[in-house]
């Protein structure tokens, strides 16, 4: 895998309406799949499903996100992500979880 010096900035959140269901891209650094969190609505409120490659750590954040979108939105969410940046510290994987969260924030209240 290529090098990539953290750059909080590059962080991007998309979205692909699938239907009435969205599609989530969230990557940054060097972009891939390291896992891929499905949530949907069901009869005790959302429900998660989530993929990941081994060696990835992405299904923290992804898995959470999935369910705070179907759960705001009311519909299927997949997310997609894959963010690497190398030797990061504590503190700038703290980052990190913070810029999507942020993201996420920012999303959400487009689509209000």
């Amino acid at each position: 895998m290529p090098s990539e010096a953290f750059d909080p900035g590059d962080i991007t959140l998309s979205e692909t309406a699938v239907g009435q269901d969205i599609l989530l891209l969230i990557t940054g650094g060097v972009r891939h799949i390291g896992a891929a969190s499905t949530a949907y609505i069901g009869e005790n409120g959302a429900e998660v499903t989530t993929s990941a490659v081994p060696g990835h750590k992405e299904h923290t954040i992804s898995e959470s996100v999935a369910v705070k979108v179907a759960e705001a939105l009311r519909r299927t969410v997949t997310v997609v992500m894959g963010i690497h940046y190398d030797d990061l510290s504590k503190e700038q994987i703290a980052r990190v979880v913070e810029i999507v969260e942020r993201r996420v924030e920012l999303y959400l209240a487009g689509k209000k």
